[in-house]
């Protein structure tokens, strides 16, 4: 098969489409002439090698900077981000479809059927689907979260616990609870078992050993999550029990889109501000202030997301943890601040109108 294949022609335009509408017109014919000669012959596709280099080099030409060894690295890496952070903010208003969490009638029916011969006490309704310190986020507290507790952010639940000694064995409370949650209807997943150590009285002279086992099920979109203790102190929890909702159905897909549209975007101003610094004075400075943002946004990322993949794959999860918090949002959120500030004092820079020179007077 001759080098000038029509398919292997073909795609190499497809690669060029990397390039700026100007320069492709002014050029694509030569490159493809030129790279169809040097091809052996029988290639049908551009090697790996050729493919790197023209998306690389055309998205330098695209940014403003053919000359940079680093810019589309920096473009990739805000682009990424900044979609991670679009698609955490859709999915979190996705959730917003979400139904309230579980009310008075509906946990004690559930509690009722799954763990009967209990006394739970009172329940324990939250206020709001997500809550800081147990209330719901307000222009009040939203400082706080900014500044320090973003940890304290997270999704409600409501619960109910019961005290002093189990009235039978904790192994007999797991084992009906298991059956009647299965009878129900509901997914059980395998329950978590571990060891400890509790003292009967307060110089703990006879430490008495204790397990603890968690139990976790799902049916539809509730999450049941329950802790049976083994201990017989009268003022501790024997029994504690959790109800939430799992993710809407809408935070996967919204949370992708949001990903796709947001990292589209933040490549075309990347790019916009890249051509705009590109040899003006200010370019040092907007290139430290990009710089700075890209570090403390991503700083996070490396340190909650490793963490977080461990803990769902030591435990089971009947629901994934939200977006924002594989992010390190909001725990993370004044290295966000700070990131925002520094990017917009790049854009900032970058939109500064460039100076005309004055024309020279004539002296006569």
């Amino acid at each position: 098969m001759p080098p000038t294949d029509p398919s292997l022609a073909r795609r190499y335009r497809r690669l060029l489409r990397c390039y700026p509408r100007d320069w492709r017109q002014a050029r694509t014919p030569e490159v493809v002439g030129l790279l169809l000669d040097t091809a052996p012959p029988g290639r049908t596709r551009p090697t790996a090698r050729e493919t790197v280099d023209l998306v690389r080099a055309g998205l330098r030409c695209r940014l403003g900077r053919p000359r940079s060894r680093t810019v589309v690295a920096w473009a990739v890496l805000a682009s990424v981000i900044c979609g991670l952070f679009t698609g955490a903010l859709a999915s979190r208003a996705a959730w917003e479809t979400s139904r309230p969490q579980p009310d008075r009638a509906e946990a004690g029916a559930i509690l009722a059927e799954v763990f009967p011969g209990h006394d739970l006490g009172d329940l324990d309704v939250p206020p709001a689907l997500f809550v800081v310190y147990g209330q719901p986020l307000t222009l009040g507290n939203v400082r706080s979260v900014l500044l320090g507790d973003g940890g304290e952010y997270q999704e409600s639940a409501t619960g109910a616990g019961a005290l002093g000694a189990p009235p039978v064995p904790a192994e007999q409370i797991v084992a009906v609870a298991r059956q009647r949650l299965t009878a129900s209807g509901w997914q059980v997943y395998d329950p978590e078992v571990s060891g400890g150590i509790t003292c009967a009285d307060k110089v703990c002279a006879t430490p008495l050993a204790i397990t603890q086992t968690d139990l976790r099920a799902r049916r539809g979109d509730t999450v049941l999550t329950a802790s049976i203790s083994s201990q017989t102190n009268a003022d501790a929890t024997y029994l504690a029990v959790e109800l939430h909702r799992a993710p809407p159905p809408l935070a996967a897909p919204t949370g992708a889109l949001g990903t796709l549209l947001g990292a589209m975007v933040a490549f075309l101003v990347f790019g916009w501000a890249s051509r705009r610094t590109e040899g003006r004075r200010g370019d040092g400075a907007a290139k430290f202030f990009f710089g700075v943002a890209l570090v403390l946004w991503w700083l996070p990322v490396p340190l909650a997301a490793p963490q977080l993949l461990r803990h769902h794959l030591d435990e089971p999860h009947p629901a994934w943890h939200p977006l924002w918090e594989w992010l390190g949002q909001p725990v993370a959120s004044l290295l966000f601040l700070v990131g925002a500030v520094c990017a917009l004092l790049a854009l900032g820079l970058a939109a500064e109108p460039r100076r005309k020179r004055s024309p020279v007077a004539l002296v006569e």
